[in-house]
Parts: structure tokens; C-alpha cells; sequence
């Protein structure tokens, strides 16, 4: 019989939980690493094991690195606490981070140096698509490295786009992506907030756009959020202040022009800025509204 697969997920935010979830659904040995005792409870009551250093969990056959941003990577991964020092050696480390491609090199780098494997494997799709096993993986890395974590990609993942072996290809994809995202978002905010204005009724206004031409994945997704004056965080502000910030900094670097991130980035920050950051990403809107003398749902 062969011996039970194992998995640590480190990050149990919405897509690091749908990640462990879907590991365990597939019959993987899963530890969950967490800082909040709330979410380590809920985890153990789903099958796994939880704790609150990653240097305290079992070996493992990969992790899964799924914090907010790359100096939490560092931390969990080089810190105090941090899973390195205990891992095995050719230990499979998916970077699942969004982060500028030129941290997830150098982190990649420090993790080859220590003797694992790495994929640069930033993901896409939502806190549905983890939680059912269905994200997208936009990974680069060696062969080997893939071939090892095969079985775990595919619990968690309907979608391995596999973009190279250079480490930094999969997060210059997610960055682009991120782009697009963040515009989109910003673009929903700024027609629904017009719409409102102009005194059309947004629930109309969003059944006929998510129909036409002019509809994105993000105005489909965010557009019930704003139109039902929901800001419960699903992706929240602050995420696009930082991805966008890499979108801006990482062109500068390469010597390309991002006027549309440039202005939704503006706009992200002038939302965190009033106190908008932890809520829902389409809180945008809000800021919007603001300024053209508008009570959206949910502003009230």
C-alpha cells in the first residue's frame, strides 16, 4: 500500500483554506499553519492539523505558501519559526504569493540554497474555486519540482498552466493578471457609480451589462457586491494596493507604461486611505460615490 501523501498549507486565508480543504478531500495528510487560534480550531474540526508555527509541523511532502505578501514569505519560511529549518531536503515549496517577480527569485534562491525544490506558482480564481479544488496555477519551475508535487496540484487546481522552468515567469503572469484585475475593479466601480448617478436602477443596469459586451469575469463578480451594498472582504482593498503596486513598480523596472493601473491604483489607495482597506475590493465604489454626491447601497 502506498503511504499516505502529506501537505502543509501555510496561510489559512480564502484561498490557502480552499487549498487545505481540497488536499484533504483528496486524502493528503494535511497540516494548516495559521496565526489566528479561531481558524486552527475550524481546521482540526475539518481533519487536519493545525498549528501555529510552521517550524512545529511534521515534515511534509510540499508546502504551500499562501500569505499576503513576500515579507510574511520571508518570515514563515527564513523567520524564527519558519518552516525551512525543519523541512526536509527536496521538500517541494510552491510559492503561492503574489509578489514583485524579482522577491520571488530572490526567495526562490534562498530556498534552493537550503536544499528544496521550488515552483513559482502564484494562483487565480477566487475563494469559490479553492474551496471546490478548481483554482488556476500559473507555474514556472523545474521538471522535477512539478513532477513531485503532481498529485497536490491536481487536488487543488482545474488548471496548471506550466510556463517554463525560470523561476519569476509565473508571478510576471500573475502580475499582468492583477492588472487586469484591479482595472476591471476599478472599471465596475466607476459604471456602477455613473449608473447611479444617472438614476438608472443598478441591479437592471448589472443584468443587462453581465450580458453584453461590456462585462468582465471582475464586473460579474464584483458587481453584486456593490449593487447589494455587500463589502464583506473577499479580496480586500489593501490586496490591490500592494498588487498594483507591483504592476506600477515592476514596469517602471521594465520600462512599460501602465497609465490604467496608475489611476486604479490611485483609487485603491485613496480608498485604504479613508479606512475602506479591509473591506471588499469593490469598496471603490464608495470613494466614487463620495465624490459625485452618491449614497450607494450599504452606505446608508
Amino acid at each position: 500500500m502506498a503511504l499516505q501523501q502529506s501537505a502543509t498549507v501555510i496561510g489559512l486565508g480564502s484561498m490557502g483554506w480552499g487549498a487545505a480543504v481540497s488536499l484533504l478531500r483528496a486524502g493528503f495528510r494535511v497540516s494548516g499553519i495559521d496565526i489566528r487560534p479561531d481558524v486552527l480550531t475550524r481546521f482540526e474540526g475539518e481533519g487536519g492539523q493545525a498549528f501555529a508555527r510552521a517550524k512545529d509541523a511534521p515534515e511534509s511532502d510540499v508546502v504551500f505558501v499562501f500569505v499576503v505578501n513576500s515579507d510574511q514569505a520571508k518570515q514563515v519560511l527564513f523567520g524564527e519559526d519558519g518552516a525551512v529549518a525543519t523541512a526536509r531536503p527536496g521538500t517541494v515549496f510552491l510559492l503561492c504569493v503574489t509578489m514583485a517577480p524579482s522577491v520571488t527569485v530572490e526567495i526562490a534562491d534562498r530556498l534552493k540554497a537550503a536544499g528544496m525544490q521550488v515552483i513559482d506558482a502564484p494562483v487565480s480564481g477566487g475563494h469559490l474555486k479553492a474551496l471546490s479544488g478548481e483554482i488556476t496555477v500559473m507555474g514556472s519551475g523545474p521538471s522535477a519540482a512539478f513532477e513531485a508535487a503532481a498529485a497536490a496540484l491536481d487536488a487543488v487546481s482545474a488548471k496548471v498552466f506550466r510556463l517554463g522552468e525560470e523561476i519569476g515567469l509565473g508571478s510576471k503572469v500573475k502580475m499582468i493578471n492583477q492588472l487586469l484585475a484591479g482595472v476591471h475593479i476599478a472599471a465596475a466601480a466607476e459604471a456602477l457609480t455613473l449608473a447611479a448617478k444617472a438614476g438608472l436602477d443598478l441591479q437592471t443596469v448589472f443584468d443587462v451589462i453581465r450580458v453584453s459586451a461590456g462585462s468582465s469575469w471582475m464586473f460579474e463578480n464584483r458587481g453584486p457586491h456593490i449593487v447589494e451594498g455587500d463589502y464583506t472582504p473577499r479580496s480586500a482593498v489593501n490586496i490591490f494596493v500592494k498588487d498594483l503596486g507591483i504592476v506600477t513598480d515592476e514596469a517602471k523596472r521594465e520600462g512599460g507604461e501602465t497609465p490604467l493601473s496608475a489611476a486604479a491604483l490611485a483609487l485603491f489607495k485613496e480608498a485604504s486611505a479613508a479606512g475602506l482597506g479591509l473591506e471588499d475590493d469593490a469598496a471603490v465604489a464608495k470613494i466614487l460615490a463620495q465624490k459625485s454626491g452618491l449614497v450607494l447601497p450599504g452606505m446608508e
